[in-house]
């Protein structure tokens, strides 16, 4: 039997992989590490998909980390990630839990935990900022596309974003990248695959409830609060179209549009992440996401057992 020192569910939105994570997490008695460069900041609910019930299986609540762990307008980075993700790790193995278990979508955050990135804080350039201030997003994308990709190209959906992503590639080119170790973890991966019209159908609808659910609230709230509608876009998809619609910049009809649209082309980006990982050496166990809960269990027990 291979020896794994944890498991990793991903897949793009939609997919169902928390409900999955958190089913097998309760199986096996195990925790659930958040992947999601969104879900750490707090206040922050329905437009990053948090779906905390998920999380509540057969009336048990699975305990789940790195979700809620940030003040909205920060702007986390993968550098952080990488030192909560081994304290969550660190926590969860020391109380005898053999498995924590791995689940998100935001591919440079898995990626920088299963291949060990070694990574430092990246300062802001404020020269290459003004250099690159007029420059559209697709300008800035094809810029990002020259380099050999550490960058969540799975996010870039907004200029800031897309400058913030370049500045820390330029940074990278002129830095030598030694100074964190991380330790080599063996994970066993599943991918959650689902068929790109059921995904479709899926977004579609999960858009229209969580709207149902006041997601408009949420982000008029968060602005009320004190948060700039720039750092709000700044985390782009929900929080930019809806930001631009609260603040007088899209109709409600052309936010819809532009945002059901935006998911879609974010979750094919996801899906072209993963791809780029089994081409980089990484193994993906692939389970249907239609299948049963219990058959989608038994697919990782079986591949556990594996040598």
């Amino acid at each position: 039997m291979a020896h794994y020192d944890l498991i990793t569910i991903l897949g793009p939105t939609a997919s169902g992989k928390t409900p999955f994570a958190a089913a097998l997490a309760a199986r096996l008695g195990s925790e659930i590490i958040s992947a999601d460069s969104r879900q750490v900041y707090r206040g922050m609910d329905l437009g990053t998909g948090k779906d905390l019930a998920d999380y509540t299986v057969d009336g048990q609540r699975v305990p789940y980390h790195l979700i809620d762990i940030a003040a909205p307008g920060y702007k986390y980075n993968v550098f952080e990630y990488q030192r909560d993700f081994l304290s969550a790790y660190k926590d969860i193995t020391s109380r005898g839990i053999d498995l924590p278990i791995l689940c998100g979508g935001t591919g440079l955050y898995l990626e920088a935990v299963l291949k060990g990135y070694r990574l430092i804080p990246v300062p802001e350039n404020p020269e290459l900022r003004a250099r690159l201030a007029n420059k559209s997003l697709e300008e800035l994308t094809e810029i990002l596309s020259h380099y050999k990709t550490l960058h969540n190209t799975t996010d870039v959906d907004t200029a800031k974003r897309a400058i913030r992503a370049i500045e820390i590639e330029e940074y990278y080119l002129r830095t030598p990248v030694s100074e964190r170790e991380f330790p080599h973890l063996n994970s066993l991966i599943i991918g959650v695959d689902i068929d790109r019209e059921a995904r479709r159908e899926k977004i579609t609808r999960r858009l229209r409830q969580r709207l149902d659910e006041g997601m408009v609230d949420e982000v008029r709230n968060l602005i009320q609060s004190g948060i700039v509608p720039e750092d709000l876009i700044y985390y782009g998809l929900e929080y930019k179209y809806l930001t631009l619609y609260v603040t007088g910049k899209l109709t409600y009809n052309e936010m819809f549009t532009q945002l059901e649209t935006a998911i879609h082309q974010f979750a094919k980006r996801q899906m072209t992440w993963f791809r780029g990982m089994e081409r980089r050496g990484f193994t993906i166990h692939w389970v249907n996401a239609q299948l049963p809960m219990e058959e989608k269990i038994a697919f990782v027990q079986e591949k556990l057992k594996e040598n």
